[in-house]
């Protein structure tokens, strides 16, 4: 199906902040056989897209490229060979990049249809997050109900996520986070405990004084660990592990942390990464199960999206801004109207 007509879109040219997107009238993209071309009504805002525009991230588009990881929208068109939606329907779907526009375009396999009354903001910003949370503590972590888990930056988006999946599996959760008011919006996202570690952890002093605070609320260790945070926090947190506990690893918002290995022996426990990415495009039928099991949990009352924040199209990169700040609890969502 080929695409006529323009669109609005914000567009990366340089590697830059927030500030270095240009919103420009672009070609609506045409759909190859496989493909819906999807009319965007909202655009979920995670860390990657920063990383993406400042040329920071593993995978590095060529340029000019629409940033945007995470959409939700209406089906305007289909490709020849599509069988699972129609026009009319709607949809949230994720990618790349290419998101934050008027209309994408992307492989009717990579999207899903929004059950009737989830808003369009919330289906905006759930694929990236909690189907990242639901892969870690499932398929990577293995988290049984019972086991205690340890959320690291726990009011971020896949934080959230994390404790609402994992409250919801039947785990006692303890969320970690950076403020007292982060740490709020945290238990009251389904936490059961937490605490506030320093923001600027740097000494070992810092790092034994967390180490101290988990193994006071749990006194047997801690079983699972998501860790989307890395740098200084890492350690400590592993030292606070039980023994056969799983540590997962899913981001490094705080840099890419130094481990020492014998911690791993002592503990008789395990390091493991969580590269969803990766996971949605080596077993697709596997992710779309998690979706529907996701989408099943929402559909009981079990889990709940946590938008926050709500920017127009015209101040998306406001939107991006706010991420990087620091300051931001749950999910942000680009609305493409009023």
């Amino acid at each position: 199906m080929a695409s006529v007509g323009k669109m609005k879109a914000w567009i990366s040219h340089l590697a830059g902040g927030p500030e270095s997107l240009a919103l420009e009238e672009v070609s609506i993209p045409e759909c190859a056989a496989g493909d819906v071309l999807i009319r965007v009504e909202a655009v979920g805002i995670n860390f990657p897209d920063s990383l993406l525009i400042r040329d920071l991230y593993q995978v590095k588009p060529p340029r000019p490229f629409v940033p945007g990881s995470e959409f939700c929208g209406v089906v305007e068109g289909t490709g020849s060979a599509v069988t699972r939606f129609r026009v009319g329907d709607v949809v949230s779907g994720t990618c790349g990049w290419g998101a934050m526009a008027e209309y994408v375009v992307q492989s009717q396999d990579r999207c899903f249809r929004v059950p009737d009354g989830l808003p369009r903001a919330e289906a905006a910003t759930f694929l990236f997050a909690y189907a990242t949370a639901y892969h870690a503590l499932h398929d990577v972590g293995h988290l049984r109900a019972g086991e205690t888990l340890a959320v690291l930056g726990a009011a971020g988006g896949v934080g959230t996520a994390a404790i609402d999946v994992a409250a919801a599996l039947g785990a006692n959760v303890i969320a970690c986070a950076s403020s007292q008011s982060k740490l709020d919006f945290a238990l009251s996202c389904g936490a059961s405990a937490g605490l506030v570690y320093d923001a600027n952890l740097q000494d070992g002093a810092q790092q034994r004084g967390l180490a101290g605070q988990l193994k006071d609320l749990t006194p047997g260790g801690i079983n699972v660990v998501v860790d989307p945070v890395g740098g200084s926090y890492t350690e400590p947190v592993l030292r606070s592990i039980a023994r056969g506990g799983r540590h997962l690893v899913i981001g490094f918002t705080a840099g890419i942390p130094r481990v020492p290995l014998n911690i791993a022996l002592l503990k008789s426990c395990q390091i493991l990464g969580v590269d969803w990415r990766t996971f949605i495009r080596q077993e697709p039928d596997a992710n779309a199960a998690n979706v529907e099991a996701l989408l099943a949990m929402w559909q009981a009352g079990q889990i709940e999206p946590k938008v926050t924040e709500r920017f127009t199209f015209e101040d998306a990169p406001a939107a991006v801004a706010r991420l990087e700040s620091r300051r931001a609890v749950g999910k942000i969502a680009v609305s493409m109207r009023a």
